[in-house]
């Protein structure tokens, strides 16, 4: 081979080797990209996840709660004792609208005892109600419902003692409250099972236009 010819072998291997070095580089420099997309994008993804988790669990619950309250939408799930429509009314109004509310009602307008009416007064502020039902007040002896159609101030006293200033929703309802009557109840509780001194929650935190009703098994007794 001549001198001519080896340097021709020569110049076309260094040619080859610099087009692999190059094309090393280049392969490199590839998955090294690829590598760090990836990266990027399996972060991102664990972020989306971690944030949407969180957001879930720490979502309120929102609506009324009780063990009641499913069967209490189902027997109104239209018209002015249905939910929607309870939250536009004033309150003694929406108390009158609640078929099992009879009782209240009756109270709270002068019907029971024409001495006491509340109704001014109620639909005046904003309150929390404890709302007993009608078979809460069936449960009463009979005696102490005659002393109610006549004794005034205790009727009074009952009443008000149902009644705390300010809307609370059940989230925020937990804990001992000042009635307007000036006694305290105690409200515990979560999830679906409240109770209210010895009665229970059958459906709470029901709007109203200027109150949150929470209907209860009982007639609470001031202390």
């Amino acid at each position: 081979m001549n001198i001519t010819a080896r340097k021709s072998l020569a110049a076309v291997g260094i040619g080859a080797m610099s087009l692999l070095g190059v094309a090393a580089c280049s392969d490199d420099s590839g998955s090294d990209t690829n590598e760090t997309t990836m990266e990027e994008t399996v972060e991102e993804t664990i972020v989306e996840e971690t944030t949407t988790a969180a957001t879930g669990t720490a979502a309120p619950a929102s609506g009324p709660v009780g063990p009641g309250c499913a069967d209490y939408v189902a027997a109104n799930p239209t018209g002015p004792s249905s939910v929607e429509e309870l939250a536009n009314q004033p309150v003694a109004e929406a108390a009158g609208n609640v078929p099992i509310l009879t009782t209240l009602t009756q109270a709270l307008s002068g019907q029971l005892n024409p001495d006491v009416n509340l109704v001014e007064t109620l639909n005046g502020g904003e309150f929390t109600v404890f709302a007993p039902v009608d078979d809460a007040f069936a449960a009463l002896p009979p005696e102490t419902v005659q002393t109610l159609q006549t004794d005034s101030a205790l009727l009074t006293d009952i009443l008000t003692y149902h009644v705390v200033p300010g809307e609370l929703t059940p989230a925020d309802i937990a804990g001992t409250q000042t009635t307007v009557q000036g006694g305290t109840v105690e409200v515990a509780g979560e999830g679906d099972m409240w109770t209210v001194n010895d009665a229970n929650v059958i459906c709470g935190g029901i709007e109203t236009e200027n109150a949150t009703v929470y209907l209860i098994d009982g007639v609470l007794q001031p202390q």
